[in-house]
């Protein structure tokens, strides 16, 4: 005589209202937010070869695109700026009329706070050698360069900035700015730090978009082995220890382990960052047919949610955004 299963799992899949009843992660509009590049002295958007229907914007384009991220209801936006000069110390990240300092500005004065504003702390776009801290001879020279981004992150609470976002991976970084945040009275000012950010063959493209990449060498020396699973989890612990108040865990995709290792361990929030090779991929297969991007792009999401991060910087925002609006 035949034998039947006792437990029919399927039942819970037996149809779209019963799937949706006992969905366990739910991806919202909140868990998202949307990269900006703008690009000083820039008179119209500019395409980023790499990253199909990523762009460059000129300042005058800044509110446009704000207002257009904000109609989807994504809750922030997260500055990268790339400066007309750069030179060794990287003065221009810090400059009162730099280019993040007067996009935060513009943001800040037309939406005040119906969207939050993070920006980037790094200097490798402001940098003539390319690289994310200020060079020495031929090294990095870590205690030099924390300063230098201490100063960019307090020129950016003085013009309005939510969150700081220190990408550099230099020693000591969280601590140095929230001193220097709390001394110039901006003790309310959000820390997240790129605190696992591995040394990544994922970041390419954005090395093209934000026109970063280094000029000698390679960052090996500052960013983490992604072979080195407790080596990044000692880093979120670092900046744990430092004050932070967000971590984050970057790339996403190929570190869901990371996220959920960091989730489970430490109780602070954990953002990832799903970075511009993630998303150059996916279009590129998407342009030949060869996948359904908006179906991807929902699982890509879903997977880094479910995982364990709160939240997705991510190129995929807009589009997210939209499929989720669509379906709710």
């Amino acid at each position: 005589m035949a034998t039947f299963p006792s437990k029919r799992l399927r039942r819970l899949r037996v149809n779209e209202n019963i799937r949706s009843l006992v969905q366990e992660v739910r991806l919202s509009v909140n868990d998202l937010v949307c990269p900006i590049f703008v690009e000083e002295g820039l008179k119209e958007k500019k395409s980023v070869g790499s990253m199909p229907d990523i762009v460059r914007l000129p300042l005058s384009e800044i509110s446009n695109e704000v207002q257009n991220i904000s109609d989807l209801k994504i809750p922030a936006v997260m500055l990268f700026g790339i400066p007309s000069q750069k030179d060794e110390s990287g003065a221009s990240a810090y400059v009162e009329n730099g280019i993040v300092q007067r996009t935060i500005s513009e943001i800040r004065s037309n939406f005040g706070d119906k969207i939050s504003i993070m920006a980037d702390v790094c200097l490798c776009q402001y940098t003539s050698s390319g690289h994310c801290g200020i060079i020495n001879g031929e090294k990095i020279d870590n205690d030099l360069s924390i300063k230098t981004l201490t100063d960019i992150a307090v020129s950016q609470a003085k013009m309005g900035v939510d969150v700081v976002s220190p990408s550099a991976m230099m020693d000591g970084q969280v601590s140095a700015i929230r001193k220097g945040l709390d001394d110039a009275n901006f003790k309310d000012v959000i820390i997240m730090s790129h605190s696992a950010k591995h040394s990544s063959s994922f970041y390419s493209p954005f090395r093209d978009a934000a026109e970063c990449a280094p000029q000698f060498g390679d960052r090996k020396t500052y960013q983490v082995p992604f072979t080195n699973p407790r080596e990044a989890m000692r880093e979120v612990e670092a900046d744990i220890e430092e004050g932070v108040d967000i971590v984050m865990i970057k790339p996403a995709l190929s570190y869901l382990d990371l996220i959920a290792e960091a989730k489970k361990k430490f109780n602070v929030p954990v953002s990832a960052y799903s970075v511009s090779g993630e998303y150059a991929l996916v279009k590129a297969a998407a342009n030949q047919g060869w996948i359904n991007e908006n179906e991807v792009t929902n699982e890509i999401l879903s997977s880094i949610k479910r995982a364990g991060a709160d939240f997705i910087v991510t190129y995929f925002a807009k589009l997210g955004a939209k499929l989720i609006n669509e379906n709710s």
